[in-house]
């Protein structure tokens, strides 16, 4: 599988993080000895799933490097455009690939297994996007002190996973879809629009699971859909906090120990 990492974020002053990084992008920020995205590039390159990375945000003099990197990206301006960018990059170089694997750069604990794990389940089946998250009692056995944002469903609370994988037609092909996620993506009214006010009603009043709101959400897209829950915390542990920063760089110099 084709793989695109997305690592263009650069903290502003008002920020949390801009203290760790003077003007610098996130993704060069130290942890154990390595830039952060260089963790996220050694686990995708030590993944036999996974053929080329296209790499966004950074060039090839930021220091981070891989065998398997086929192009350098310059940062599109946000996070939706890097990955419709890295995508198209993705089919200019092989017009062949179905999906791609998307993921950020500040997810430095992840690992070939993680990786792995990913693509194997996401291969089982054939949709549009495949979505993993990570359920508040995984995460917080392995990262007690994480203090992250969890959705409330009916049956369980979940996180986001920062590593995904998407078909590469729905970003390419699908102009009116990628522009209404775009101009959404800071609306919580547009938002409500896309997937339903009803579905975000309940949501709200956490009554809807899982199963049924994936039907929902990709009806009313127009797309297929599925949810992965992923056994290994370390796909949601991004870095958007001091403490978190600080507790990845903890546990990553306990790996780099070992």
């Amino acid at each position: 599988m084709q793989a695109i990492i997305t690592a263009g974020g650069v903290p502003h002053p008002e920020e949390p993080l801009y203290e760790y990084t003077q003007g610098k992008p996130k993704a060069l920020v130290d942890v154990a000895g390595k830039p952060m995205a260089q963790w996220v590039l050694d686990a995708l390159c030590d993944s036999p799933a996974i053929e080329e990375i296209v790499l966004i945000g950074l060039t090839e003099e930021s220091g981070v490097q891989c065998d398997k990197i086929s192009a350098y990206l310059p940062s599109q301006g946000g996070i939706l455009e890097n990955i419709r960018a890295g995508v198209e990059k993705v089919v200019e170089q092989h017009p062949e690939t179905r999906h791609v694997l998307v993921a950020s750069s500040d997810i430095p604990a992840i690992t070939a297994e993680t990786v792995d794990w990913l693509v194997d389940e996401a291969m089982q089946s054939d949709h549009d996007i495949y979505y993993s998250v990570v359920s508040r009692q995984v995460m917080e056995k392995r990262y007690p002190n994480s203090n992250r944002s969890y959705t409330h469903l009916k049956e369980a609370e979940v996180c986001g996973g920062d590593m995904n994988v998407i078909r590469a037609l729905t970003v390419t092909k699908n102009e009116e879809l990628w522009k209404k996620i775009i101009d959404a993506r800071k609306s919580v009214l547009k938002q409500a629009s896309l997937i339903g006010f009803s579905t975000l009603l309940l949501l709200l009043l956490r009554r809807l699971d899982l199963e049924s709101g994936v039907k929902r959400v990709t009806e009313r897209l127009d797309i297929t859909g599925r949810v992965l829950f992923s056994p290994y915390a370390e796909i949601a542990m991004d870095v958007d906090k001091p403490h978190q920063l600080e507790i990845l760089r903890a546990d990553m110099a306990q790996k780099v120990q070992a």
